[in-house]
């Protein structure tokens, strides 16, 4: 059974996002969308490498945090509601060096005003990479303004 709100959710609906932001820099591409989960690449390039030449990992969070958020967003009514994050936290469990990581997140707890999202990521030999947990609240709509 799907966790989306739109039922006819899909790939095509994350294409116009990240115009502009941290993701479309560390080059984040969205890959898939499954009945409850979200998954998307990033290079392991001069954008997301450290000093020593591994994956930092501030982008292996960048990763998770997007999917995550994203994923929230996307399990509300946007005429209602809009997701932000609270916390997260991320264990780098080895290494990347090149090549593409794959992030999955899925949901751990749907709730009316937290939701909390596991996030694995992954080496293209399947190796993990990092495991993160990211909870974003619910807000309603009226909480923002128009810049």
């Amino acid at each position: 059974m799907s966790i989306w709100f739109d039922k006819e959710f899909s790939l095509s609906h994350l294409q116009h996002l990240g115009h502009n932001t941290m993701g479309a820099h560390l080059g984040i591409q969205f890959t898939e969308v499954g009945e409850d989960f979200l998954a998307a690449t990033m290079p392991v390039d001069h954008r997301t490498k450290q000093p020593y030449g591994l994956l930092h990992g501030g982008a292996s969070v960048t990763l998770a945090e997007t999917l995550g958020s994203v994923g929230a967003a996307y399990v509300v009514d946007h005429q209602k509601f809009k997701c932000v994050g609270l916390e997260i936290n991320a264990n780098h469990v080895s290494s990347a060096r090149q090549g593409l990581v794959t992030g999955i997140a899925k949901p751990i707890h749907i709730g009316a005003t937290t939701q909390v999202w596991g996030i694995k990521i992954f080496s293209e030999t399947k190796k993990l990479v990092c495991i993160s947990r990211l909870t974003v609240a619910i807000l309603a709509n009226k909480t923002f303004s128009k810049p």
